[in-house]
């Protein structure tokens, strides 16, 4: 199984997807990562009863435009750390759950910050503090 989220439902891409792989299901889901944790959950939880587990979670989602600073920081950040606290909940081994992989794509001004993107660059340093955080 292949879940994707996101924001802009591509067939074209989905139908590629399953022409590499036929044997392998997608689902699309729309979603915004800026969505509160809540929805987040509702979402999760629709997903987790028809699929019963997901194994991998990559948080990809990202934008590079420091004149929008609030969606910066609301996409590159606080939408993975949503994301990643939801499904934290279904894969909690202490409550019973399997267990799972976070890939949160980061970058490398998130270790060496660039003058030209300050937001952008502190958005993918919290990333990094994050997932090391949690890892």
């Amino acid at each position: 199984n292949l879940v994707i989220l996101d924001r802009i439902d591509n067939p074209a891409a989905i139908a590629e997807l399953k022409a590499i792989n036929p044997k392998v299901t997608i689902s699309f889901y729309p979603y915004d990562v800026t969505t509160p944790l809540s929805e987040t959950t509702k979402l999760l939880n629709t997903i987790f009863a028809q699929l019963k587990t997901v194994d991998v979670l990559i948080n990809g989602a990202g934008i590079l435009d420091d004149h929008q600073i609030e969606r910066t920081i609301a996409v590159n950040f606080t939408g993975l750390v949503n994301t990643t606290t939801a499904i934290l909940d279904f894969w909690d081994k202490r409550k019973g759950g399997p267990g799972g992989v976070i890939c949160n794509i980061g970058s490398v001004t998130g270790f060496n910050a660039i003058y030209q993107v300050p937001v952008y660059c502190a958005s993918k340093a919290a990333v990094v503090s994050f997932t090391q955080s949690i890892a």
